[in-house]
């Protein structure tokens, strides 16, 4: 049997799959041997990379967002010459290996981000072709294309399904990202069986509606049909969709065009067969040498590679301040004199009086520390009014211009927050997104992949508890509090004002191991006092807020908007012969990365009686207020009415506080 040369390539790609899976007796083959044929021709002839330097800057960035099919990367990250070797694939699935069921972020070994729930690749995939054109716009110059690189990803039925692919690959038309080149797999397969009974949109149509070019029907494993669909979209200045037939499990003469190669391993007959009709004679995890130089891409990365470090060694010396800035925003540093910026700004808010929302100091915030940070991105999902994450310094970035510094990303929340994982994985940016802290349940699952990338992402959610008033418990979060601090890696912050506020946000643009997400209010809460020793400790989570002579009683813990609330009571409750400490709690998140010497200063063990203090749904505060203790908190969804009354009538008042401190304490 004659064989073509690519096509012995890619049956390498298809026999790794097979034989990992099969190992494994667990995992996805059909997708890994159904795309190889157009793996081969990208990552052989377009792929812009070098294996000796995973994060080579100016790298073309590859994203598999059908993750499921991760033997796919697993096997090109191999066969190409990146630090994954052939005993971890044999791993593939187990503990500990290199090699998840699910690529897992890990940009020493090439891995560019974690995909699996279906879409959110493809939309990191338009963060990262959106952060290339904006540090293009920012760091070109003429004859010194410093950024220039393609954004590559491949894509399924299920991606195509959910609801984030519309929200991501609208915006992407919209923005004429040029750049991204995304290929359909288009196999008419899922694990139910054929799509045609749950899937018959027309995708070309709908692509070129967002503003795509488009190139249907192309045969997914005809080599000459892939290299033409290619080389006509690298030549476009808006995103182009390749749709390519494919057979799923491609080579297994039983089973390929079916759900059986989807989820599962083939079985052993079925891989021996698959061998002979693959014309595969060689044992499981073995690649002559002939293909794997076919696939050996060092040499070539190394010389790309070696052609931009000139490039860019020419651009220091005739640019270098922007050099310089480059160097430092890759590399994710802050500049020098930040700390101090901090310091002014926080001592300046610290002076000041008076009462502002939450929200309106973040904005604040963002207009004291923006100028001296080019690379904080902006946005909001179209709320930018309501959610003050514009700043004096904003210009908005549209598809003709993308020098600016803030998004406009339309009623997107899902879509905006997988794109700035993107963004903050593509580097060079620090991205930060608004919305209503209740629509988190948009986002819910690119904030947990934030958390679980530990990327520097940071939520900006406004209206944050039934503070908001008249809109109503649609709008009034009251579980969303607790629930985004089980997120592990996520780091909340609900400040009490502005000072608060702005320690918050240069803590969250410090924090470089996940997301941040800042809870902020609609409504005016006054500024409190501090000592200088107080200022300091804002940036430990919790601190003392108010003290007592002696021994305290009983402590009051709050954070936002209840923490005026806890300083009420606890003045009343000093009036009446108590002895009450105060504890502002803004990151819970932050407090529980104490030393347990600090954590038993603030709360110490010996006083049982503790009240904490938060609109919402209580039960994550217990481990704070003990047995002994209570919580004052939400243990229903709220109502329409206003701010003032909400808190009346759900019991978020100072007699409700004192009362029951009055019932623990009898």
């Amino acid at each position: 049997m004659q064989i073509s040369r690519r096509r012995q390539l890619a049956n390498a790609v298809r026999v790794l799959a097979m034989d990992a899976v099969q190992k494994a007796n667990s995992g996805h083959p059909g997708m890994p041997m159904g795309m190889a044929d157009i793996a081969e021709v990208l990552w052989n002839d377009h792929l812009r990379h070098n294996p000796g330097d995973p994060q080579w800057w100016d790298r073309d960035r590859f994203v598999l967002s059908n993750g499921h099919g991760s033997m796919l990367l697993y096997a090109l990250l191999h066969l190409s010459g990146y630090p994954l070797t052939l005993d971890d694939l044999r791993a593939f699935r187990q503990l500990g290996s290199h090699t998840a069921g699910h690529p897992e972020h890990d940009p020493q070994r090439g891995i560019e981000t974690t995909t699996g729930p279906l879409g959110q690749g493809l939309a990191n995939a338009v963060g990262m072709a959106l952060a290339e054109k904006m540090l293009a716009a920012s760091f070109n110059r003429p004859g010194f294309d410093l950024v220039d690189h393609h954004t590559w990803v491949f894509l399924g039925d299920g991606c195509l399904m959910e609801g984030i692919s519309h929200e991501a690959c609208s915006l992407a038309g919209t923005l004429q990202l040029g750049k991204l080149i995304a290929f359909y797999d288009d196999n008419g397969i899922s694990i139910d069986g054929q799509v045609q009974g749950w899937f018959t949109d027309d995708t070309p149509r709908r692509f070129e509606a967002y503003g795509w070019h488009v190139v249907p029907n192309v045969d997914g494993h005809d080599p000459a049909a892939i290299e033409a669909a290619i080389v006509a979209a690298k030549q476009q200045d808006r995103p182009s969709l390749i749709c390519c037939r494919t057979i799923i499990g491609y080579g297994a003469p039983n089973k390929q065009g079916t759900e059986a190669t989807h989820g599962a391993a083939l079985g052993v007959e079925e891989v021996a067969a698959a061998r002979q009709k693959l014309g595969w004679v060689w044992e499981p995890f073995v690649i002559p040498e002939d293909i794997r130089s076919g696939w050996d891409a060092r040499e070539r990365g190394a010389r790309r590679q070696a052609q931009w470090n000139d490039l860019f060694a020419r651009y220091k010396l005739a640019f270098p301040g922007p050099a310089a800035e480059f160097e430092r925003r890759m590399r994710g540093e802050l500049p020098d004199g930040w700390s101090a910026v901090v310091e002014e700004y926080v001592a300046q808010v610290a002076q000041s009086g008076g009462s502002l929302a939450t929200r309106q100091s973040s904005q604040q915030a963002l207009n004291a520390y923006g100028p001296v940070l080019p690379e904080l991105f902006g946005g909001s999902a179209d709320l930018t009014g309501s959610n003050n994450t514009n700043r004096k310094d904003s210009r908005a970035v549209t598809g003709e211009d993308a020098s600016g510094n803030y998004l406009h990303y339309g009623v997107r929340e899902f879509g905006m927050s997988a794109m700035m994982n993107g963004i903050a994985l593509h580097g060079g940016l620090i991205p930060y997104g608004g919305t209503f802290l209740v629509f988190s349940d948009y986002a819910r699952n690119a904030m947990r992949m934030s958390a679980l990338m530990k990327q520097r992402v940071i939520y900006v959610m406004t209206h944050d508890s039934i503070g908001l008033g008249e809109d109503g418990p649609t709008h009034q979060p009251v579980e969303h509090l607790p629930s985004l601090r089980l997120i592990p890696n996520m780091t909340l912050w609900r400040p009490c004002d502005g000072t608060e506020t702005a320690v918050a946000w240069a803590a969250a643009i410090e924090w470089r191991d996940g997301p941040s997400c800042l809870a902020l209010s609609r409504q005016g809460l006054p500024a409190q006092p501090r000592s200088a020793e107080q200022l300091a400790n804002i940036k430990r989570g919790g601190y003392v807020l108010q003290d007592c002579k002696g021994m305290a009683q009983v402590i009051l813990i709050a954070t936002g908007s209840e923490v005026a609330l806890a300083l009420e009571a606890a003045r009343q409750l000093t009036q009446d012969g108590k002895r009450v400490r105060v504890v502002s709690m803004p990151s819970v998140c932050v407090f529980e990365r104490q030393d347990e010497a600090y954590r038993e200063q603030v709360l110490p063990g010996g006083v049982e009686c503790r009240v904490a203090i938060e609109a919402a749904v209580p039960d994550t505060w217990w481990r704070y207020v003990g047995l002994r203790g209570a919580v004052i908190g939400m243990t229903s969804f709220g109502a329409s009415g206003t701010a003032q009354d909400l808190f009346r009538h759900f019991g978020f008042t100072t007699e409700c506080v004192v009362r029951r401190v009055t019932e623990l304490l009898a």
